[in-house]
This record gives C-alpha cells, sequence and structure tokens, in this order.
C-alpha cells in the first residue's frame, strides 16, 4: 500500500530504507483514483516514533492511502518541537470540517489519572464525538482504547496491581471476525500500561463484541458491533525494541520496573528480543482497512452524515 505523506516528513526516510512504498505528494498528485484518507490522532510524546510504527502498518495493501497528523492544542507537548508539529501535524479546528475514511487514536502515558484530570480530556471528547458523524471507523489503542470505551461506553479503568509489561498470548474469540480472518487459533501481542478494562463491564454494553482476551493480559480487542468503533487495548504496532527502550527508561528514573514478560531471551534485558507478534500485528491492521474502512465507507465522504 502506498501512504501518501508530506514530501518533508523525516519519517519517509526511515520507511523508504525499509522499501516500504512511500508515495510524495507530488506522486499522489498525478493519480486519478480516489485514496483512502485516514487522520492519526498522536497522543503519544514520542511523536516520531509513533508515526513511524503506525505508517509501517498502513503501507501494506494495494491501497493508496493519505495520511493526516494531529495533535491536541490543549496540550503543550514537551517532546516534540513546536516547529516540527507547525509543518506536519493539524489541529482539530484546523480539520474538523473535513471527513476521513479511517481515523486512529493512540495511546497516551496518562493511564494513572482520571480521565477527567487529563489536560486534553476535553478536547479530545470533543474529537471523539465529531468522529461519529465526520469518520466512518475508528481505532482505538492502549490508553484511547481505554478512553473511548470511557466516553462513549461508560466503561471504567481499573488500576492494576503492578504494570502489565511484555508479550502475552492471546485467542480470538470469533475467528470469523473481520478484524481477526486469517489469524492463527492463538497470537502474541504487546502490552505495556497500569490499568486495565474488564470483560464482564464489556459484556454487559448490546452494542459491543468482545473479540479477543488474554488469560494474562485481560481484554485485547472489542468491537462496536457495526465496526464503526474498534479498541485494542494493547500495542501490535510496537517495534522490536520498544518494550525495552521503554524498561530502561523506567530503570534511569528510578522506578524499578520489572522485566518485560516473555521478551528478552532466558529474561536477560542484555539480549536482544525476539519478535514474535509482528506478522499477526500487521494482519490487523490491514484487516481493520480492509474490512472496516476500504471496504464498507462511502465513496463521498460526505455521504457520512448518512452513516451515523
Amino acid at each position: 500500500m502506498p501512504i501518501r505523506i508530506p514530501d518533508s516528513l523525516p519519517a519517509r526516510a526511515v520507511l523508504e530504507s525499509e522499501r516500504i512504498f512511500v508515495m510524495t505528494e507530488h506522486r499522489a498528485l498525478h493519480q486519478d483514483i480516489r485514496p483512502l484518507r485516514v487522520l492519526i490522532l498522536n497522543l503519544m510524546p514520542t511523536k516520531i516514533v509513533t508515526e513511524i510504527q503506525l505508517m509501517r502498518k498502513l503501507s501494506n495493501t494495494p491501497l493508496q492511502i493519505d495520511v493526516d497528523l494531529m495533535y491536541t492544542s490543549t496540550y503543550s507537548s514537551k517532546n516534540t518541537d513546536r516547529a516540527y508539529l507547525s509543518s506536519f501535524y493539524t489541529t482539530f479546528d484546523e480539520i474538523k470540517d473535513q471527513r476521513y475514511d479511517g481515523m486512529i487514536i493512540t495511546g497516551a502515558p496518562v493511564e494513572n489519572m482520571a480521565f477527567e484530570d487529563v489536560d486534553y480530556w476535553d478536547e479530545l471528547c470533543q474529537i471523539m464525538e465529531w468522529s461519529k458523524t465526520h469518520v466512518y471507523s475508528t481505532l482505538h489503542i492502549c490508553w484511547g482504547a481505554q478512553a473511548g470505551l470511557y466516553y462513549h461506553y461508560q466503561i471504567q479503568k481499573y488500576p492494576l496491581p503492578k504494570k502489565i509489561s511484555g508479550i502475552f498470548l492471546h485467542t480470538p474469540l470469533d475467528l470469523t471476525s473481520p478484524l481477526f480472518r486469517g489469524f492463527d487459533d492463538q497470537f502474541y501481542a504487546p502490552h505495556s500500561r497500569y490499568t486495565e478494562v474488564r470483560e464482564w463491564d464489556i459484556r454487559k454494553v448490546e452494542d459491543l463484541n468482545l473479540l479477543a482476551t488474554s488469560d494474562e493480559a485481560g481484554v485485547f480487542a472489542v468491537e462496536r458491533t457495526d465496526g464503526r468503533q474498534v479498541f485494542i487495548v494493547g500495542h501490535p504496532e510496537y517495534d522490536a525494541t520498544t518494550l525495552k527502550t521503554e524498561y530502561f527508561r523506567d530503570l534511569d528514573k528510578g522506578i524499578h520496573p520489572e522485566i518485560p514478560a516473555n521478551y528478552f531471551p532466558n529474561n536477560d534485558p542484555s539480549q536482544l528480543p525476539v519478535v514474535n507478534w509482528r506478522a499477526h500485528g500487521q494482519l490487523l491492521y490491514t484487516n481493520w482497512l480492509n474490512y472496516y474502512v476500504y471496504q464498507v465507507t462511502p465513496y463521498d465522504l460526505r455521504d457520512l452524515e448518512n452513516h451515523p
């Protein structure tokens, strides 16, 4: 899949070095097809890292995608240069009259705070409400999934006795679900969080389908019955060394984290992790794009108002 991004976006060089088909704006202007429009609301402090991880996953079908990047204007990022945000990101006020085939809301390192205490919570609520009429399918990741479940369905998050960090085995509850089409009977996926949503709370909501769980990590995947909202309480897009980076970062902060579970060979942080989740992570994003966005979104996005 070619993804169309600004010609000078730093992620372009990384993606092209990995032989990922990146289409520049100049080349895309000469194509006579309608690309999918995908908006990424990036709430992570390491924005460039998250951009690259997500764009890798969006790049593996024969579809062309136009990617817009958005940040919250009510919170001033301490880790990303303002000039970078001004060059490559937009704000909600700038795109609120536009419509998108798909949207991704990322996680954020604010799990231990009440939702209402997060600086940009009111803005995020406004964006999530807007998404119901201006986006065909929205994919929520990790804290973004917890925030979406809370806002749309009043499902609470609960603190865990200790952080869940590592690679965990999961079971799809229905292999006929389009999101898990082509999956094995079990699959691995990364988690990195201090809170959880609970299966019982989700099963009580008639509009939600529980799609995959883990004996160790709990709920993994939930969808609204019509596929317009998808919630992934994990990080299938993580790179090989993301959990390693987080682990040593927390060590340097004096947090004394536990070694990520099922991650380092022999549980030894000096060894390189062996990736066993990449293929299923790719398939999940590809399935979302294909079955939840491409095959069902209206050709004329102005018709979204007829798909509440």
